[in-house]
């Protein structure tokens, strides 16, 4: 055992040590501090485009993960060649699966501006053009020489007609001929009163007229068909001449793209076919008026003649340098996957190839998409569409809800998109050892893996990286600059968050925290410099801030509500400390443990473990304590002890082992009779061999501690027993610092349960002799002796238990 001397509290940093006076002689840092392991694979990942090797970004909230891989993977993408972009246009071929244009960098938002100015100009053309005074001159003519064709005709076999007695009509639904006696027409009764002869006659002339009627029919149809024919040619010569002139410019225009060509021929094709929907007139005024009554029946305005002849751009690089790289920070499945979008008109729902709307996949294909972990398993479908990206490499826009609900309501269905993006997934390690436990593709799909270190070595190139991260932040807030006091002070606090005096803690969002704070109580004193009482502000306020919950407990502490003594001895009763973390702070304040001991062959109960209330590293720690004893008392006979350990006035549950050698003194003291120090708290982990070993908030625990002696006033006997394992992870506070300065208060380190056991029980533990005898009036003599009375006291006069 050892007494600690304040030099040991903490590693002092002073801002002599950094070399500058402060931050306004140092130059902004760039790049990742104290994670060289992490750094290498992300290099490793990013420098490997082969399928499988994207990246699962694996560390602690706050150490810089995100911003890290998106500042890399943007310098590495600075030097890659843009990817193309990608356009979904109407196909004429198969309607309901629109066609994916795969466009030249930078040149589809160029290409949809060029397509609605073609169209909008053949919308007002192609209506000028075939409402022109020459075309219409020329379509009358026409249709003049097919009246001509027509009169001849007609007169031809109205005289034919007469010459064989009959009188021609020509209504809308044909040719009638009617026959004529004594140059009048007759009607069937009076048909029927004529002689025979000339019925026969009449009947004879009739079959005549009416086989050259057929003539003339078939004759004036083809004069209509080819006067048709005429038509067509006259109207594809004049829509070919305006159609052809725009998509000539076009054609030029991208001459060097494939596929854009391809494109523009079909829509030439069905332009010339269907030019006559640009001539198409309005529904008429009581048209609407139906309409509006009969909504269901369905509005028949005319659609825009250029509808299907629209663009829609889905991944547009004009401003893009390099490949893209981009971080989700809206996870929803549409924007992640892409949706296709509906319209509701009157209950039915419409929609179109315009309505594709593309997800990041689309927008980072070619380059980096970095997403959240969390995000892609907790939101419905996105983790399942990313996998099926990555395993198909294509792209498909599908509606989640069809998959669930078994129907198909798509009306359209886009075709896949080519995927070639690396994924970078960021994430704890929590959801790491669940997605590779229990998703089978994982291992295939994220070979890569960056562990990011919560801490980092402390040194002083570490030090001077932070104070250049401090800078860039400093410059990025517009936050006041720090003088070297006010770094290093920020420096000590990232030791005492890593609870270590040889680590620095990478968690830089907390850091980050201190700085804006500590510069905002700079500006309330009007300071032009934050120094390091600025800095000691910010952290007391923080801790005061979200330290409510710390301030009851020791209110009930001190009115006595809660017992605990901090002087004088008792036997079987002992001061714990347990650490509570409330999510913004970790604090600690002592709990009384007592013990009791008899004659009986429970063995050691925990009474947290009875109620319910202990968890399994607890209970683990008791059961070591059950081996500790056996080992060490009864090689000879065996136990037959029972033992009740409890954390009184407890409420909540107790978890952690760092108990385990404060349940052990307590326990000794009840075997040995002996009283145990109340003015010292303890903590530590023990072993089955008494080792001490090292817990976790060790400082928590001892200004706890240390904050409730100082309140009832130290005695100069008080302080707490710690591993001394755990001497290198102090970073206490200036008070507790001070009072071990002045001897007001002491912080022992121990190494075996033996120098506790002497230390708090004011009695020598003993050491055995070789025939594993210990000294008498010994602690562990007391014990055995106890412990022996015990099992002697379990049997009868006879032998019996």
């Amino acid at each position: 055992m050892r007494k600690l001397n304040h030099t040991e509290l903490k590693r002092f940093f002073t801002g002599a040590e950094l070399g500058f006076a402060d931050t306004t002689e140092i130059a902004p840092g760039d790049g990742l501090i104290g994670q060289g392991r992490g750094y290498a694979a992300f290099d490793f990942g990013l420098s490997t485009r082969m399928d499988g090797y994207n990246i699962y970004v694996c560390g602690v909230a706050g150490s810089g993960k995100t911003t890290f891989a998106k500042q890399f993977a943007e310098k590495i993408a600075a030097d890659e060649t843009r990817p193309p972009d990608l356009a979904y246009v109407y196909n004429f071929k198969e309607p309901k699966t629109p066609k994916l244009l795969t466009i030249h960098s930078g040149t589809a938002r160029e290409f949809k501006e060029d397509m609605e100015d073609m169209m909008s100009l053949l919308n007002d053309e192609i209506v000028r053009v075939f409402t022109d005074e020459d075309f219409e001159g020329q379509r009358h003519e026409i249709t003049r020489r097919l009246e001509r064709k027509k009169d001849e005709e007609l007169k031809g076999i109205t005289a034919e007609a007469k010459e064989l007695s009959f009188d021609f009509k020509l209504s809308k639904t044909g040719m009638y001929f009617v026959p004529m006696v004594e140059g009048e027409a007759i009607s069937e009764e009076d048909f029927d009163n004529l002689p025979d002869d000339v019925r026969d006659n009449i009947t004879n002339n009739s079959d005549l007229i009416h086989d050259k009627a057929l003539t003339v029919m078939r004759t004036l149809r083809g004069h209509e068909a080819e006067t048709r024919k005429q038509l067509e040619n006259l109207e594809f010569t004049i829509a070919l001449f305006v159609v052809g002139h725009q998509i000539n410019k076009l054609q030029s225009k991208y001459q060097n793209d494939d596929e854009i060509l391809e494109y523009l021929a079909e829509l030439k094709e069905d332009l010339l076919e269907n030019v006559d929907s640009f001539l198409t007139p309005t529904e008429g005024e009581e048209d609407e008026n139906i309409a509006a009554l009969m909504p269901w029946l369905g509005r028949r305005v005319r659609e825009d003649a250029g509808s299907k002849y629209r663009v829609n751009v889905i991944a547009d690089h004009a401003d893009t340098n390099g490949a893209p790289v981009l971080v989700c920070t809206n996870p929803t499945y549409a924007n992640v996957l892409g949706e296709l979008e509906y319209d509701s008109e009157f209950g039915n729902l419409t929609t179109d190839y315009m309505k594709i709307k593309p997800g990041l996949l689309h927008r980072a294909n070619g380059g980096y998409l970095i997403i959240q972990a969390r995000d892609a398993l907790s939101i419905p479908h996105i983790w399942d569409g990313l996998k099926r990206a990555m395993k198909t490499g294509e792209i498909t826009i599908e509606n989640p809800r069809e998959s669930s609900m078994g129907v198909s309501v798509a009306a359209v269905r886009p075709g896949p998109v080519p995927f070639d993006t690396k994924i970078i997934l960021i994430g704890s390690g929590f959801y790491h050892d669940l997605l590779r436990g229990y998703d089978d593709d994982f291992a295939d799909l994220f070979k890569v893996t960056a562990y990011f270190d919560y801490e980092m070595d402390y040194s002083f190139d570490h030090a001077m990286a932070f104070a250049r991260f401090a800078k860039k932040y400093i410059a990025e807030k517009g936050l006041l600059d720090f003088d070297a006091g006010g770094i290093a002070r920020i420096i000590e606090h990232s030791m005492r968050i890593a609870e270590s005096q040889k680590k620095l803690t990478a968690r830089f969002n907390k850091l980050c925290e201190v700085l804006t704070e500590a510069c905002i109580w700079a500006r309330m004193d009007k300071a032009e410099m934050v120094t390091a009482e600025h800095v000691r502000r910010a952290i007391d306020q923080r801790e005061y801030r979200y330290g409510l919950y710390e301030e009851k407990m020791s209110e009930l502490i001190e009115d006595g509500i809660i017992m605990i003594d901090t002087d004088g001895d008792k036997i079987g009763q002992i001061n714990g400390l347990a650490a509570i973390d409330t999510g913004d702070v970790v604090f600690a304040k002592p709990s009384r443990i007592t013990a009791t001991t008899y004659m009986g062959k429970a063995g050691i109960v925990n009474i947290e473990n009875e109620a319910q209330m202990s968890g399994e590293i607890h209970d683990k720690g008791v059961q070591i304590i059950i081996g500790y004893l056996g080992q060490k008392y009864a090689q000879n006979f065996p136990l037959s002890l029972s033992c009740r350990v409890c954390f009184e006035q407890n409420y909540n549950s107790i978890d952690g082992d760092s108990a385990s050698s404060t349940e052990l003194y307590c326990i000794i003291s009840s075997l040995a009779r002996l009283p145990i120090r109340q003015d010292i708290a303890v903590t530590g982990s023990i072993n089955q061999r008494g080792e001490i070993q090292a817990v976790g908030a060790v400082n928590a625990k001892i200004e706890g501690f240390f904050d409730l002696c100082k309140k009832r006033g130290l005695t100069g006997a008080q302080g707490v027993v710690i591993p001394e394992t755990n001497t290198r992870d102090l970073t206490l506070n200036d008070d507790v610092i001070d009072a071990v300065r002045q001897g007001d208060f002491h912080i022992y380190a121990i190494g075996h349960i033996d120098e506790g056991i002497t230390l708090m029980l004011n009695r020598d533990a003993g050491a055995p002799n070789d025939a594993g005898e210990y000294p008498e009036g010994s602690v562990h003599a007391l014990v055995r002796a106890r412990l022996l009375e015990f099992h002697e006291n379990s049997y009868d006069d006879d032998g019996d238990e």
